[in-house]
C-alpha cells in the first residue's frame, strides 16, 4: 500500500474515510504487480483550489479544472484524484488497470469523471450523496467546523 495515499485518505470527510480505505485495499489487491495506485489530491483547500484554477488562465500551464474555490467536491473530503504508478513511473494513460481503478469506485457508489461527457475527467471520482457543492458551501458557512 502507498503510504502517500494512506495519508491522504485520512483527509477524507469522515463520510467517506472507511470506505475510501476499503476502497484502496481493494484496488491493491486488484493491481498487478509492478501497478500502484495512488491518490494524487483527496481535501483540497480553497487557496489549492483557487492556485488551480488559475493554472491555464493567469498562470503557466494547461487548464487542469474548471472549479473555483467552493465549487469542488474536493473542499468538502468528498472527492478523489488519483493516478498509477507503473514500473516506478506515473502513468495518466486510460488502460485496463485504470478502468479497473474506476470499476472499483463505482461499486461502492463513487460517480467517476471518466464517465463525463462534457468535460470528461478520468482521474477524478466523488461521492456526493446526492448534494450539490452549492449546499455544501452554505452547510459549511452555517457549520464551519464540518
Amino acid at each position: 500500500m502507498d503510504k502517500i495515499t494512506l495519508e491522504r485518505i485520512r483527509l477524507l470527510h469522515p463520510a467517506v474515510r472507511e470506505e475510501a480505505g476499503r476502497i484502496y485495499a481493494d484496488i491493491c489487491k486488484a493491481m498487478p504487480e509492478g501497478v500502484v495506485c495512488r491518490f494524487t489530491y483527496t481535501l483540497r483547500t480553497n487557496a489549492e483550489q483557487d492556485a488551480l484554477y488559475a493554472q491555464g488562465r493567469t498562470k503557466p500551464g494547461p487548464v487542469v479544472t474548471y472549479a473555483k474555490a467552493g465549487e469542488s467536491y474536493h473542499n468538502y473530503g468528498l472527492a478523489i484524484d488519483f493516478c498509477l504508478i507503473i514500473n516506478g513511473k506515473v502513468s495518466w494513460d486510460v488502460d485496463k488497470n485504470w478502468l479497473a481503478v474506476i470499476a472499483i469506485f463505482e461499486s461502492y457508489g463513487w460517480k467517476s469523471g471518466h464517465r463525463w461527457t462534457k468535460l470528461r475527467d478520468s482521474p477524478h471520482v466523488e461521492k456526493t450523496f446526492g448534494k450539490k457543492v452549492a449546499q455544501l458551501a452554505a452547510t459549511k458557512q452555517q457549520y464551519p467546523d464540518l
